[in-house]
C-alpha cells in the first residue's frame, strides 16, 4: 500500500515516500535532500546511504550523501558573481590556490514540508524554504527568492521538480546542479569493479588549475569516449571534475537526456532523465575508493556568469521578479540484458 508519512532517521526528520515498489527518504531539515531512494523488487540502493549514520554525518558534509540540490552549484571564481543589475562578492570558501566560492548554500537550510499525501498509484511530498534577510547569506546575495521541491514516487520511479520564485525587484541568478551521489556498489551483493557508466558527453569544457573553465570546449579524447559509450568504470579510479556539454544517448528506441549506470555481471540498472535545462555534466567520485560516484548534471557551466561566453554557450539564465523557474530530474531502475 502506498503511503507518505513523517518518521524519524537517527534523530532528524523526514518525509518517508513508498509507492510502486520504491522507498524514499527526504530530509526537510538538510537542504531537503533525498537521502534514501530504493528499488525494493530488484535490491537496488540508487544514492551513497548508510542507515546507521546519525544524522550530524549527513548534516555536516551533505554534499556527498544522498541527493543534494546546489544553489548555487561548483566554482565561482574568487567569489565574484555578476548578473545583469549587479555584482555580487560570495565569501571564498574553497581557499589555497583555488580560491573559489563553492557549492552555495541552500543544501544546508531546513526546508518545510508543504504539502504531502499518497494514493492508489502515488505518494508526494513537496518542501519550501524561504530565502530573504533571515538568512545569513542574504549579506552577500541579496535576492529574496522560495524554493519548491516536489518528489513525487510511482512505479515509474521518483521524479523531483524544483522550482525557484524570484521574490525581489533584481534578476535572480540561475546555476543550478544536483551533486549526485550514487552508491557503488548500487546492486545489493554487487561488486563496486562491475559498474560502467554512460555520460551522454557532447564536448569536454577544458578546465584550468583551479577548476575554472578556460572557455575552450575540446573533441573528446579515448578516456572522455568510455563516457558516452558507456564503458566507464565509475569508481575504483579517479575521476576527478570530467566536465562536459550534455548530448543525448538511446535508451530503449528512444533518445534519453541522462545517465545510466549498469551493472555489468547482473545487469541491474540506475537511470536518471534530466529537463532540458540541465545543459552540462561534472563527474566527480572521491578518488574512486570511497563507494560512490556522481555523475552531476548542472544548468549552466562552472562560474557561468563571470564568463566571456554567450549564455546559450554557457547556460546561464536569470530570473525576473516575480517569475518562476522550474527544472526535473527523473530516476528509475531496471535490468537489461548483457551480451555475452
Amino acid at each position: 500500500m502506498n503511503y507518505a508519512k513523517v518518521t524519524d532517521f537517527n534523530s532528524t526528520s523526514c518525509a518517508e515516500l513508498s509507492a510502486g515498489g520504491y522507498t524514499a527518504l527526504i530530509a526537510p531539515e538538510i537542504g531537503s535532500n533525498c537521502i534514501r531512494l530504493r528499488d525494493n523488487k530488484n535490491a537496488i540502493e540508487f544514492f551513497r546511504f548508510n542507515p546507521d549514520n546519525p544524522a550530524e554525518v549527513i548534516k555536516n558534509s551533505p554534499e556527498v550523501w544522498g541527493l543534494p540540490t546546489l544553489y548555487l552549484p561548483n566554482r565561482f571564481s574568487d567569489g565574484k558573481l555578476k548578473t545583469s543589475d549587479a555584482v555580487y562578492q560570495l565569501p571564498v570558501n574553497e581557499k589555497n590556490h583555488y580560491n573559489n566560492h563553492i557549492h552555495g548554500f541552500l543544501n544546508k537550510r531546513k526546508f518545510e514540508i508543504s504539502d504531502m499525501g499518497s494514493d492508489d498509484k502515488k505518494a508526494f511530498v513537496t518542501t519550501t524554504y524561504l530565502y530573504d534577510e533571515n538568512d545569513e547569506f542574504f549579506k552577500y546575495l541579496p535576492v529574496k527568492f522560495r524554493a519548491e521541491y516536489t518528489f513525487t514516487l510511482t512505479e515509474e520511479g521518483m521524479e523531483q521538480i524544483i522550482r525557484f520564485t524570484n521574490l525581489s525587484d533584481k534578476v535572480m541568478p540561475v546555476s543550478l546542479g544536483s551533486h549526485t551521489s550514487m552508491k557503488a556498489p548500487f546492486a545489493d551483493g554487487g561488486d563496486p569493479a562491475d559498474i560502467r557508466l554512460c555520460v551522454p558527453a557532447v564536448k569536454r569544457c577544458e578546465l584550468n588549475e583551479r577548476c575554472l573553465p578556460t572557455m575552450r570546449l575540446l573533441d573528446l579524447t579515448e578516456w572522455d569516449m568510455e563516457y558516452k559509450n558507456g564503458t566507464k568504470q565509475a569508481v575504483l579510479q579517479n575521476l576527478d571534475n570530467d566536465m562536459y556539454t550534455a548530448g543525448r544517448q538511446m535508451l530503449d528506441g528512444r533518445e534519453f537526456h541522462g545517465f545510466t549506470a549498469t551493472d555489468i555481471k547482473t545487469g541491474k540498472q540506475v537511470c536518471c532523465e534530466v529537463s532540458d535545462e540541465y545543459k552540462f555534466w561534472c563527474v566527480w567520485n572521491d578518488r574512486g575508493e570511497n563507494g560512490y560516484f556522481c555523475p552531476e548534471p548542472m544548468t549552466a557551466m562552472i562560474d557561468a556568469p563571470n564568463l566571456s561566453l554567450p549564455a546559450d554557450v554557457s547556460g546561464y539564465c536569470e530570473i525576473r521578479p516575480q517569475e518562476t523557474y522550474e527544472a526535473k530530474q527523473h530516476f528509475f531502475s531496471r535490468i537489461v540484458s548483457i551480451a555475452e
